[in-house]
């Protein structure tokens, strides 16, 4: 018989789900740094969660690449690299491509409102605020905002498995982009919102190819800027050691 203190296994569920979503959170934003070994005790105390909920999402997180694991059942962040970094840029485009492709062969009207909205969304909130905005919250919305948009483009696409796919690659690919996103950022060069302006408007027009070439040249870029970044950040760390 179950007694006062055993959680229920939905009350179980929910708590795994909120581990899951907070670690997710912390290790696509840079706060868990990638290789940072994640023992349970550790996590217990910096969250809050018990074990079994917190070794459920780390299982979770393992199978989304965001987590590795080592000797003795230990986790630890996965460790970054350019190489993993481009593949994951270039297949991001292999997937978002396809998906952006038949979005707009089957977008409607609400799909065609959809992308404008979310357009003038993150547009906004980056002209209220900047990029360089401090304060955490309104760089999590405006991250929300991007990803609402980035999202809308290929909603019409009809494939839950591309959507699926695309959302792994999109948390995989943020992990390298957010934490390089402070000030003096490589990107803050490009007019990144006249890039997302132009993406809007070859989808609208039914374009599928230079709403796709768009789309790739887009990423590619964003993978350039953090290339030259890592490669800066790890000059600096051998030359200060």
């Amino acid at each position: 018989m179950k007694t006062l203190s055993e959680p229920s296994l939905g009350s179980q569920n929910t708590l795994t789900e909120q581990a899951y979503q907070t670690l997710h959170r912390d290790i696509v934003s840079g706060e868990l740094k990638p290789e940072q070994p994640l023992r349970i005790e550790f996590l217990r105390d910096k969250y809050g969660f018990g074990a079994s909920p917190l070794r459920e999402a780390l299982s979770r997180l393992q199978s989304e690449k965001l987590v590795s694991q080592f000797a003795l059942r230990g986790f630890k962040v996965a460790p970054i690299s350019i190489a993993e970094m481009s593949d994951i840029i270039e297949t991001r485009i292999v997937i978002e491509t396809e998906a952006l492709r038949r979005s707009i062969e089957r977008g409607n009207d609400d799909w065609e409102s959809s992308i404008v909205a979310t357009f003038h969304a993150l547009r906004n909130i980056v002209q209220r605020h900047g990029t360089d905005d401090p304060n955490a919250e309104t760089a999590s919305e405006i991250e929300t905002r991007h990803r609402d948009f980035h999202l809308a483009l290929i909603d019409a696409c009809g494939s839950p498995w591309l959507l699926h796919l695309a959302g792994q690659l999109y948390a995989l690919s943020e992990r390298y982009r957010r934490p390089l996103s402070g000030p003096g950022a490589d990107w803050r060069a490009r007019d990144v919102p006249a890039e997302h302006g132009a993406l809007m408007d070859a989808a609208l027009a039914r374009d599928a190819s230079k709403a796709t070439d768009l789309l790739a040249h887009h990423y590619r870029l964003t993978g350039q800027s953090i290339e030259r970044m890592l490669e800066q950040r790890s000059a600096l760390t051998t030359a200060r050691g």
